[in-house]
C-alpha cells in the first residue's frame, strides 16, 4: 500500500496546491472587486474594470475553446469578451457557443482553456519569473527563506509585465461548471475501463509502466498550480488591505 502512495505522490501534490489555488483565485477576485465598487460606487463600471485587469486571460480561455472546437470538427457560434451578469447572480466575463458534441469532444473543449492556461503559466511563471526554487521552498515549509524570496522576485528583467500575465491567465484558466458539464460521465466510463483492466489482469502492467509517467505529469501540475497559488497570494494580501483601509475611509462595505 505506501508503495502505491508514493507512486502516486503527485496526486497529492496536486490536490494540495488545487485547493489553496481555488480559495485564493476567489478571494482575489472578490477582493478587487470590493475595492473597486467602493471606489466607483457603480456595479456596471467595477464589472468593466474587472474584465479589463483579466482580459488576456480571458481571451485565451475563450479563444482555447473556439479553436479546440474548430480542430475536432465542432461547430461554432458567438464568441464574446464582453461581461455579464447570469441569472444566477454571477460574473460571466466571455463565452464561445459550440454545439453538444459527445462526452469526449465537449470534455476536450472544456479541458482546452486548462492545458493552454497551465502552458502559458509554465512558460511565464517557472522560465520568465523564475518561480520554481519558490515553489521547492514552499514544499519543504522553509517559510523564512520563501518570503525572502518572494522579496526579490521585482528584480528579475520585465517581472511586472510576465507577473501581470501570470495572474491574469492563471486567475481564468480553471473550467467553469460549463465546461465541466461532460468531465463526470466521461471519467466514470474511463474508471469502469480502468476497472475491467485490473479484473483481467492487468493491474501490474499498468502500475510498472504506466504509473511512473502518469506520476511525473501530475507532479508538474502540481507545481505549474503551486506557482499559479504564489502569484495569487502576492496580490490578495495588498487588495484585501486596500479594500479594508477604503472601507474605514468611507464608511462602505461590500458584503
Amino acid at each position: 500500500m505506501l508503495e502505491f502512495l508514493q507512486s502516486f505522490d503527485g496526486l497529492f501534490w496536486l490536490l494540495l496546491m488545487l485547493v489553496p489555488l481555488v480559495f485564493l483565485q476567489r478571494a482575489l477576485h472578490r477582493e478587487i472587486q470590493a475595492a473597486f465598487l467602493i471606489i466607483t460606487r457603480h456595479p456596471g463600471v467595477t464589472q468593466v474594470i474587472f474584465a479589463l485587469i483579466f482580459l488576456p486571460g480571458v481571451f485565451l480561455h475563450e479563444l482555447s475553446h473556439f479553436f479546440m472546437a474548430r480542430l475536432l470538427g465542432v461547430r461554432t457560434g458567438g464568441f464574446s469578451l464582453i461581461p455579464h451578469s447570469t441569472p444566477e447572480g454571477r460574473l460571466q466575463l466571455g463565452y464561445v457557443e459550440t454545439v453538444r458534441a459527445g462526452l469526449v469532444r465537449d470534455s476536450l473543449i472544456g479541458l482546452a482553456p486548462l492545458v493552454s492556461g497551465c502552458l502559458f503559466v509554465a512558460y511565464a511563471g517557472i522560465y520568465r519569473l523564475q518561480l520554481l526554487p519558490l515553489w521547492d521552498i514552499l514544499r519543504s515549509a522553509q517559510w523564512a527563506s520563501f518570503w525572502t524570496g518572494l522579496g526579490s522576485l521585482p528584480g528579475i528583467p520585465d517581472f511586472w509585465l510576465w507577473f501581470y500575465l501570470t495572474i491574469a491567465v492563471s486567475s481564468t484558466m480553471l473550467p467553469s461548471a460549463a465546461d465541466r458539464h461532460a468531465w463526470l460521465p466521461l471519467g466514470l466510463w474511463i474508471a469502469l475501463l480502468v476497472g475491467v483492466a485490473v479484473l483481467a489482469g492487468a493491474g501490474a502492467w499498468m502500475l510498472a509502466h504506466l504509473a511512473a509517467p502518469f506520476n511525473a505529469f501530475l507532479r508538474a501540475l502540481a507545481a505549474i498550480f503551486g506557482v499559479s497559488a504564489v502569484v495569487h497570494l502576492m496580490l490578495v494580501m495588498p487588495f484585501a488591505l486596500l479594500h479594508r483601509a477604503l472601507t474605514r475611509l468611507t464608511r462602505l462595505d461590500v458584503a
